[in-house]
């Protein structure tokens, strides 16, 4: 038996070793260079280790029609556009790409996240269009929806449960025996459009959550409340569930609501709570910005001629992923004061952020100029160290300014040792 996994990234990647494992497995992606290195062993995402090269495992950007797949997986993005409406036009093109693959009782398994229908609705219509041939009759369709949390050493594709849906029960039989090949727990639904609503809701909680002590951690700056204090004595009470305020980015998070309001408007029906929980998590990377300028002022430095450092580009910490980050928006308002910034982060691509953004990642070892102020956007293990280690960053000994966007150091440490300071 052999798979085909279209997507080499995040989700594909971790897919195609491990169920190289123990089957036959061509990992498609249109990225040549992408392809290229992962056939010298090398994954940019650190994902995967010195894992990459087995007998089993091929990595393509061919599409070899001449191949009898008896299941593809589609693992591409799904993310939003300049709208915030789905841009489905990674899923459309490999959807029709794969058309020619599909042979006689071929499953084709959808892992991108999107909305509930989409499957049915846009996928299955493309598949049978460019394949001349019946779903439920000649093909057969499943939705697993990916669990993958980048850096997460826990929460592994091997340890987590995986949901499998499909609208023909043996088609969910036969993927459930597939994926318990890798997975440990599977669990199944009994529908296309359960399963990817399971799937999107997972992340709009954790965005209304985070959005609602990012709304208490505005509130009690207001009041001169030290937030972190406040959810560590709540989180005492039994039933509470501690979410940290910060900035909410990533490919998961900052974009699944927006899918599901999609599919709700097309029902007239238009959400309150999940996109006003957006839209405050939006505006946290500006909220920041203005906190620094703020304690900027307050200590006489005129922002038009201070100098920044800001240690984190990614989306989150410990990953070098840094799609959707919202660090670009505490940069992009700064940029408005003419500040001079620094931005390090030891975990993503420099040259992919320089492509994507024209911005330069600077190297911590190679500092030379002194800031007026250092902003910790994220909380990288190489940045997570004692306030003793920072002291060299700043011009003036006696007025040091740390923004800390994710309470990484205790406020009694800060205040003992002088700095000037803005917590989250």
């Amino acid at each position: 038996m052999k798979i085909f996994v279209v997507g080499a990234g995040y989700v594909g990647l971790p897919l195609a070793v491990a169920f190289s494992k123990s089957l036959k497995v061509d990992c498609y992606d249109i990225d040549k260079d992408r392809i290229q290195e992962l056939k010298n062993g090398i994954d940019k995402n650190k994902q995967e280790g010195g894992k990459l090269i087995n007998k089993n495992l091929n990595f393509t950007n061919h599409l070899d029609i001449k191949n009898n797949y008896k299941f593809i997986i589609i693992t591409v993005p799904t993310p939003i556009n300049g709208h915030n409406h789905p841009d489905l036009s990674h899923i459309e093109n490999a959807t029709i790409n794969i058309a020619q693959l599909i042979r006689k009782n071929t499953v084709i398994i959808y892992e991108s996240t999107t909305y509930p229908g989409c499957t049915e609705e846009f996928c299955i219509p493309l598949l049978e269009q460019h394949s001349n041939l019946k779903y439920n009759k000649d093909f057969f369709v499943a939705y697993s929806p990916e669990r993958v949390n980048p850096g997460d050493k826990v929460n592994t594709l091997n340890s987590i449960t995986k949901i499998v849906g499909s609208n023909h029960s043996k088609t969910c039989q036969k993927v459930t025996k597939l994926y318990k090949t890798i997975c440990k727990s599977i669990y199944q639904v009994s529908s296309l459009k359960i399963a990817e609503a399971a799937k999107v809701i997972e992340n709009i909680q954790r965005d209304i959550n985070i959005a609602l002590v990012n709304e208490l951690s505005v509130l009690f700056h207001k009041m001169n409340i030290p937030t972190n204090e406040v959810l560590k004595a709540a989180s005492t009470k039994w039933n509470f569930h501690c979410y940290k305020p910060g900035l909410v980015g990533g490919h998961c998070i900052g974009v699944d609501p927006y899918y599901l309001s999609h599919k709700a408007e097309q029902y007239n029906y238009f959400p309150q709570l999940l996109l006003s929980g957006r839209r405050f998590n939006e505006n946290m990377g500006r909220y920041v910005a203005t906190q620094t300028i703020k304690l900027l002022i307050q200590n006489n430095i005129n922002p038009s001629k201070a100098k920044i450092a800001i240690l984190g580009f990614a989306f989150k910490e410990n990953i070098s992923d840094f799609r959707n980050t919202k660090v670009i928006q505490i940069i992009n308002e700064l940029k408005n004061y003419n500040i001079k910034l620094n931005v390090f982060d030891p975990c993503v691509s420099k040259q992919d952020v320089k492509k994507e953004y024209n911005l330069t990642i600077h190297d911590l070892k190679n500092i030379k100029s002194k800031f007026d102020c250092l902003i910790v956007a994220v909380p990288h293990k190489e940045f997570v160290k004692s306030l003793n280690h920072y002291n060299h960053f700043f011009k003036n000994k006696k007025n040091k300014l740390i923004i800390d966007v994710r309470n990484i150091f205790k406020t009694k440490d800060l205040i003992k040792q002088n700095f000037k300071y803005f917590q989250l």
